[in-house]
């Protein structure tokens, strides 16, 4: 018969377990993080972690008999800012500052805390993350106020996405639709010498799974083959669901509105990519609900990681400048958690969202089923395909020259 102390420790770590999930937290630091947490409380336990299944065996060494937990979960999404907290929490039991009773008492308070920041706040972060990547893609200043435009009418959407299960389940290729519908009417009304496909990129750039691709990669590269697949399948489709609704959106528009001649403009002057990094980078500090005192460290690991790939591009070629950056974001991450004694991924997902290649993967799939690039650029398959690589291996690479402190 399991004790009460028993009892206890493995309703805490269930509980864990489904909240650093909830939070974002990949499978493979998942699973570690776990093991480390039943190991200081002197259990056995094994997890088998998938985006959407959490399997927990648990038991008392020395005894035949198991616990075993089964939960269906939906995927996690990130939210650095309560992963914190949470990790603080396990520091405090480890440390013997704080009883299982009342960690789990205050993981419940961390699961019902609402959203750090203002819906007005997170309006204008939406804003700034279109606008931010238009410029990256050296785009004109008018493209990157219509992108600005736009991604604050996707925000409106999601908004209506909270109050509407009908919307949630559409939501992805609805706003791709509604963008790609407004940019067509802007330029059959307004200004033909917006461009329309960088604009409806610019203004779904929350949404394309980028850092999910590269998460899953990570997770196969660890061995974690189902977890891995499934997190790849899931962006995949996810990918598919925006590129269809642009792709009507932009149908719908041609023959609502005609055809309009592309008449580019003056692209963005090539430093606007430092002020780009830096509105991107402090959009994803309220996107991913970051803590204040954490947002000037998120910042720097985006800025790290722009510089760091860049020079690295300027020696090594753009697929392994994206290895140079990783390396160096990896290595900022673990310096962190050796000094501010929080988790690595609270700075290294900010650094890692400024390399990751999802914006490629869009085009090179608009480029795959039109024929029809957005951007010039050779080989691009071949080109997004490394940098994922490079990315991945960077990260390894980094955990190998300086260990991380934290599992998570």
């Amino acid at each position: 018969m399991h004790s009460a102390e028993f009892i206890e420790k493995r309703r805490f770590i269930v509980k864990l377990g489904k909240m650093l999930h909830k939070f974002g937290t990949p499978a493979y630091r998942l699973e570690v993080h776990l093991l480390n947490v039943a190991e200081f409380l002197g259990i056995g336990a094994a997890f088998a972690i998938t985006p959407t299944v959490l399997t927990f065996v648990i038991w008392q060494p020395g005894e035949d008999s198991e616990y075993t937990h089964v939960a269906r979960v939906m995927p996690g999404e990130l939210d650095l800012g309560s992963l914190s907290r949470t990790d603080e929490i396990v520091d405090a039991v480890a440390n013997n500052l704080m009883t299982l009773q009342d960690a789990t008492a205050r993981l419940n308070e961390i699961a019902a805390m609402p959203n750090p920041y203002s819906r007005k706040a997170t309006f204008l972060a939406y804003g700034a993350a279109g606008g931010a990547f238009a410029m990256l893609m050296q785009a004109s200043w008018t493209d990157v106020a219509y992108a600005t435009a736009l991604s604050l009418l996707v925000y409106l959407f999601v908004l209506w996405a909270e109050k509407s299960r009908r919307v949630t389940n559409m939501l992805e290729p609805l706003v791709a639709l509604v963008s790609a519908l407004a940019a067509t009417a802007i330029a059959a009304y307004f200004d033909p010498s917006i461009n329309v496909p960088i604009v409806v990129l610019s203004a779904i750039i929350v949404f394309i799974p980028g850092l999910a691709l590269t998460l899953g990669l990570a997770e196969l590269a660890a061995r974690h083959l189902v977890s891995g697949t499934a997190r790849i399948m899931d962006a995949v489709m996810l990918l598919f669901k925006l590129y269809f609704g642009a792709f009507l959106g932009m149908a719908l528009g041609a023959k609502l509105f005609g055809d309009v001649p592309f008449q580019p403009g003056l692209a963005v002057p090539a430093w606007t990519s430092w002020l780009a990094v830096a509105a991107l980078c402090g959009s994803l500090v309220i996107v991913f609900r970051a803590r204040k005192k954490h947002a000037f460290w998120g910042l720097l690991s985006g800025f790290i990681a722009y510089a760091a790939s860049q020079v690295g591009g300027l020696y090594l070629g753009l697929a392994l400048g994206a290895f140079v950056g990783a390396f160096a974001v990896g290595i900022y991450g673990n310096l962190f958690t050796r000094f501010m004694d929080a988790p690595a991924s609270i700075v290294s997902l900010q650094g890692m969202i400024v390399l990751v290649p999802g914006s490629k993967t869009y085009i090179g799939l608009n480029a795959f089923i039109s024929g029809e690039q957005i951007v010039s650029t050779d080989h691009l398959g071949q080109q997004t395909f490394l940098i994922f690589m490079s990315l991945v291996a960077g990260f390894i690479f980094a955990n190998v020259a300086l260990p991380p402190k934290k599992s998570l």
